[in-house]
């Protein structure tokens, strides 16, 4: 019994010490990530690099890029000599006919004369060879193959530049959202304090019963009003922060974002200039175009001769004899007959021209839909031009009377509240004085992100965002 106990306490003991170890594991791994997430801290220009360089679509076109490339290439291959070899062994029988047989890729073909024999005896074969081919010309249809494959290639580059740049704008804007959002939230915050000092006060004054009990419960309804809001900012903190993170490529509570100068009024500065043409979406869909006016020319090199220098040479084996004699039991396996050939080939493929006809019509009809999309486009990025600097303009007008109303905001809470204690004003009258100074005082927040975000819009319009994010990460 005591060795019993004495092995009970061991396995206690060995167990209490597992159960530390797992336990500081546990806390370091905790700690460990607690340092990783608090270390994930973003300018917006940091933020704009980073989805830039991570964000999935972003990677899935630079693979498009490599697919492209990689065409190109085999485009290329096409000037060099074609080599083919062959080697083959069977065992078969040797019954031959005399007459034609279509072509087809069904029977094999049987070489040799026609003995009149139907029988069953079979015999080893074999062959190896090799066969080297050439075009020393083809009217230019190599080349325009290649450049084809080399238009694709640039319009999937550019459709990398304009999926960055669309990745970059939306983290931009999300980024200013998220600040828009925690300012909201601060506001709030403050609003919800001064709800508390005004419940506090009536409550003071009605206790006195120097105010009836109604204003303590008018009070009451303004503080739960307060802490609902306060609830919707958060709310829209969370939601903003996890919008950035998407982005980024990290869990939602790791990204905090650095307001920089984004919280003052931005400097006036010149707009981004600029043609409409070079902004990333003309410039992708210009590339298409290009894309469908080089298959088009590929397709008029089409239609012309093949010219082919071929050069063979090859070895055959049978076990069977002309005769009709039989060899022995390995005659066959081994080549032991052999030919060579030099020459040329010339095909035309007449038929094709009705078809090639109705490729070039149906290719010409793509080109000029592209066409018609790079005007679409253009046309857009124009509008939506002039739909920034519009909001650029109101936006800067906003912030500049923002101020105003807040300190108007502040007096009106002032002379209120001291209207109140003196019995001359209504805790409604309060109440609304400083629902007003709130929504001043997020209107003035607000009105500086408005600034930037049309600055933000300007620079997404003309297809450039180094001007706002030099502006923004100064």
């Amino acid at each position: 019994m005591d060795g019993y106990h004495h092995g009970a306490r061991r396995i206690q003991y060995w167990g209490a010490i597992m159960n530390e170890i797992r336990e500081l594991c546990r806390l370091a791994a905790l700690a460990s990530l607690a340092g990783t997430l608090a270390a994930q801290s973003f300018s917006i220009t940091g933020a704009v690099r980073t989805a830039g360089e991570k964000y999935p679509a972003v990677r899935a076109s630079l693979e498009q890029v490599s697919v492209a490339a990689s065409q190109v290439n085999l485009a290329r291959l096409s000037y060099l000599p074609r080599a083919d070899f062959l080697a083959q062994v069977n065992r078969a029988t040797r019954n031959n006919v005399f007459g034609m047989l279509l072509p087809q890729p069904v029977l094999p073909s049987i070489s040799g004369p026609v003995l009149g024999t139907n029988a069953l005896t079979n015999v080893w074969g074999s062959a190896v060879g090799a066969l080297i081919s050439w075009e020393p010309f083809d009217f230019g249809l190599r080349r325009a193959n290649v450049d084809a494959a080399t238009a694709a290639r640039i319009r999937a580059e550019s459709a990398v530049a304009l999926t960055r740049f669309e990745v970059e704008a939306a983290t931009a804007d999300a980024f200013l959202t998220l600040l828009a959002a925690e300012q909201s939230q601060r506001t709030g915050a403050s609003a919800l304090e001064r709800a508390r000092v005004l419940e506090g006060t009536v409550g003071a004054l009605v206790k006195a019963e120097l105010r009836p009990g109604a204003d303590a419960s008018r009070a009451r309804a303004e503080v739960a009003l307060a802490e609902t809001q306060v609830a919707q900012a958060e709310q829209a903190v969370a939601v903003a922060r996890a919008a950035l993170a998407q982005m980024l490529g990290l869990p939602a509570a790791s990204v905090q974002a650095q307001a920089g100068p984004l919280l003052s009024p931005p400097p006036d500065a010149a707009e981004p200039g600029g043609a409409t043409a070079d902004h990333p979406a003309a410039r992708e869909q210009n590339t298409a175009v290009e894309e469908a006016k080089a298959r088009l020319q590929a397709l008029d090199r089409s239609y012309f001769p093949r010219f082919n220098l071929q050069a063979s040479s090859y070895a055959r084996g049978t076990g069977a004899q002309t005769d009709g004699v039989t060899g022995g039991a390995l005659t066959g396996l081994g080549p032991n007959i052999q030919n060579w050939a030099v020459g040329m080939t010339v095909t035309f493929p007449v038929s094709e021209l009705a078809s090639l006809r109705e490729r070039k019509k149906a290719e010409t009809h793509r080109e000029l839909a592209e066409k018609a999309r790079y005007d679409q486009v253009v046309q857009d990025l124009n509008g939506r031009r002039e739909k920034a600097r519009a909001q650029l303009d109101g936006a800067r007008r906003v912030a500049r009377l923002v101020p105003l109303q807040g300190d108007a905001a502040r007096a009106a809470v002032e002379q209120s509240t001291a209207r109140y204690r003196a019995g001359l004003a209504t805790v409604v009258e309060v109440a609304e004085a400083q629902r007003l100074l709130a929504q001043a005082e997020i209107d003035d927040a607000l009105a500086k992100l408005g600034v930037w975000r049309a600055l933000l819009g300007v620079a997404a319009a003309a297809g450039d965002l180094e001007p706002f994010l030099r502006q923004a990460g100064r």
